[in-house]
């Protein structure tokens, strides 16, 4: 390198006070970016920097040529001296420490990375790629490759990030402030991929808070560590044109959904108890559910969380998947394996609360930031976590840019969002004077409204292959229909009465279900109020209730026969499917998600028969047009046995234009019923295309020998059928 020659000289006394440098030493200066980095100093130009432990800087243009000798200021590290530079442009500096020498690029000389339009569409809340502009991303700026740092902190007084690449240090990257948007930036020259950070933030009163992983961090450390980690962007090769577009072009409601729910953490695990990366999951989750006839994943949160038993219910990294399975490039080839066989993946999506660790969004500037202040809208007492603050346009877009950049990034089929109930209501798990009336006196949470409106609109306006479900538990109107009609615009909506209802039947004794056969036909009087999934969930399997098997009345063997039944039952009702991992082969014990599931049981017959028998259901529903396309819709249903309450039998058809239809007939007592008389719509054979008392399931072998005969006696169609015990069986007409 040559020494630069012709340096102007510049009165330094002149351009920078000592309180300015003990400002900048103390990490208190409110505007850094106007003393460090590059200046104009009349017709020359002077640079200043803050090396920490360095003894003689050299300044030097990005090329390698040395512009100027720095003069030492401050023996803590501040140096400044005239340049030999004919603009301003980024710089970087040779510290030297006796005979340690080391390189530092200055991020003071660089401009700012976000404009003024970022600006404004992220202040107005429409802005709609935000994960693009804040958080972590690697580019190349003026030259230099680096890591362009954003974060929304309106109410900071200052603001850094801190990482392993300066010591953590806040005095070393002090962002520079966008006061039209709240948001401020860096551009951190030489900082590489897979490092950790957080920001440091000084809250208004001067405090510093504790440090704060990155809201739009894309990966994070692995719990306990709490960090969140720069990658580069995602990079995988999509292999599912035309699984997407099957998605896109298709009505949903009209097609077959099975869903397995998966917690990813316990499905299975290795021999030493340790989870599983993405890339095990694959290779014998995806090819299970592909032959057990499922046509959905459904994971439980995958997203960063720090406390295992949450189940991922409490997140603190909403743009993350979890370190616990490994890099989020792992997650994105899992989801292309699932699509390239035909299987959509829906990810359990948590924008009701979010968790108040000191590392995460709780007052993240010193203020309530993200959640309302006061604790009567910002706290929930079920959880002790806190509400997001639905009034304000930046924690909307927040989330909804979150629900687009799972569907972009990740190529997600749909988001089941968790805890809808909570967000309508405003006295949810509240007493009186526990709450505050919306402004026309009111229990309903209309910011909480309009955020799910405005969700579901901006994904199904971007991503028509992507389906939002909701998980509302109550009588709220028009859950699943459209906005432009006045509702919330899910496309599904989880029937909780229909999994209350049909668990509380079935867990009686047989011989009292015939004084309680309106809990079976009750639901269908709002079947089709909304699009529903008939959920059979984690929720049912935990905190003391049991595994499904173990509800079931009965010895062993009435046990396995009522939940054969009572699969058939609802795989026949009228709605899309969700089945929690482990009760497809009625796994024993309540589900923990500290360990893998009893996969050792399907070495047993009636286990096994179980997992055959939920295997078939799912390829007959898929296969029979008349047993999915009018899911939704009641013209595709039929009573034809409604009210034998004396023998506990229901029966009903299942109808779609131009299809076969299919009658569903279920037998909820251990009684074998030989020419048991009802009526079908046409006279002919009739084919017995599934019966739950089969000998391959693990039952009796009661049946009507594959077939049976219609015939029409003066105008009524009818047919004399044999009823298994506790057994549902699916007729077809041949012709």
């Amino acid at each position: 390198m040559k020494t630069p020659k012709n340096v102007p000289e510049v009165k330094l006394s002149w351009e920078i006070s000592a309180d300015e440098i003990a400002a900048i030493l103390a990490g208190s200066h409110s505007n850094p970016f106007a003393v460090l980095g590059v200046h104009q100093a009349g017709d020359a130009f002077v640079a200043r920097c803050f090396i920490p432990g360095a003894e003689e800087v050299t300044a030097m243009a990005l090329d390698g040529s040395v512009v100027g000798e720095l003069n030492q200021l401050h023996a803590d590290g501040f140096f400044a001296g005239p340049v030999s530079l004919t603009k301003l442009q980024p710089v970087r500096y040779r510290a030297r420490r006796g005979d340690a020498e080391w390189a530092v690029t200055d991020p003071y000389s660089f401009g700012p990375v976000l404009g003024p339009m970022d600006d404004y569409f992220a202040r107005q809340g429409s802005h709609l790629r935000l994960f693009d502009k804040m958080g972590a991303h690697l580019i190349k700026h003026d030259g230099a490759q680096g890591i362009h740092f954003a974060v929304w902190a309106p109410n900071a007084q200052r603001v850094s990030v801190v990482g392993d690449f300066n010591n953590w240090d806040g005095r070393r990257h002090v962002m520079r402030f966008r006061s039209d948007s709240g948001i401020w930036e860096i551009f951190a020259p030489d900082v590489p991929i897979g490092v950790a950070y957080k920001f440091e933030i000084r809250g208004q009163d001067g405090v510093l808070l504790p440090l704060k992983a990155d809201p739009f961090a894309r990966r994070s450390e692995l719990r306990p560590k709490t960090a969140s980690i720069t990658a580069a962007d995602l990079e995988q090769e999509w292999e599912d044109e035309a699984h997407l577009k099957h998605w896109r072009e298709t009505d949903k409601r009209r097609q077959p959904i099975s869903i397995y729910e998966v917690h990813a953490a316990s499905w299975q695990r290795r021999q030493d108890g340790t989870m599983l990366s993405w890339d095990e999951l694959a290779s014998s989750l995806i090819p299970y559910c592909a032959d057990m006839g499922f046509t959905h994943i459904e994971f439980l949160p995958i997203t960063e969380h720090p406390y295992d038993p949450s189940w991922g219910y409490q997140t603190t990294g909403l743009y993350a998947p979890t370190a616990r399975f490994g890099e989020p490039e792992g997650f994105a080839r899992f989801v292309n394996g699932c699509h390239k066989v035909g299987i959509g993946v829906i990810l359990d999506w948590v924008p009701a609360h979010f968790p108040t660790d000191e590392h995460g969004l709780g007052w993240f500037d010193g203020t309530a930031l993200y959640e309302h202040e006061d604790p009567r809208k910002g706290f929930h007492p079920d959880w002790s976590t806190a509400i997001y603050n639905f009034g304000r346009t930046e924690v909307v877009s927040y989330l909804v840019n979150n629900a687009l950049y799972w569907a972009e990034k990740f190529h997600l089929d749909g988001l089941r969002v968790d805890a809808v109930a909570s967000m309508l209501y405003l006295d949810y798990s509240r007493k009186h004077g526990e709450w505050i009336p919306n402004e026309y006196g009111g229990n309903e949470n209309l910011e909480a409204v309009r955020f799910l409106q405005d969700l579901n609109t901006r994904i199904y306006g971007q991503h028509s292959n992507v389906m939002t479900i909701a998980e509302e538990s109550t009588s709220w109107p028009k859950v699943s229909q459209p906005v432009h009609e006045g509702g919330l615009g899910f496309g599904f909506k989880w029937n909780m009465g229909f999994m209350h209802d049909t668990l509380s039947y079935m867990s009686r004794d047989p011989i009292y279900r015939g004084h309680h056969h309106n809990e079976l036909t009750f639901g269908l009087l709002y079947a089709y109020s909304e699009n529903f999934v008939l959920p059979l969930s984690h929720d049912e399997v935990v905190h003391g209730k049991g595994s499904l098997i173990a509800k079931m009345p009965g010895d062993d063997w009435q046990k396995f026969a009522n939940l054969r039944a009572y699969y058939a039952y609802m795989w026949g009702y009228p709605g899309k499917k969700l089945l929690f991992m482990g009760q497809e082969f009625a796994q024993w014990s309540e589900w923990s998600e500290a360990k893998s599931l009893d996969w050792n049981l399907l070495q047993y017959r009636m286990h096994e028969g179980i997992r055959r028998l939920v295997r078939d259901l799912n390829f007959t529903y898929r296969s029979k047009p008349a047993l999915h396309e009018r899911d939704c819709e009641g013209e595709g249903f039929e009573w034809l046995v409604a009210d034998d309450h004396q023998n506990s039998v229901f029966a009903w058809l299942r109808k779609a234009p131009g299809q076969k239809p299919v009658a569903v007939i279920t037998n909820f007592t251990p009684v074998y019923r030989e020419n048991y008389t009802i009526r079908l719509p046409s006279a002919g054979r009739w084919r017995e295309i599934l019966n739950t008392d089969a000998d391959i399931y693990g039952g009796s072998g009661k049946g009507n020998g594959g077939r049976v005969q219609a015939v029409d006696a003066g105008g009524d169609i009818t047919c004399s059928i044999t009823l298994p015990p506790l057994a549902t069986i699916m007729l077809e007409p041949e012709n």
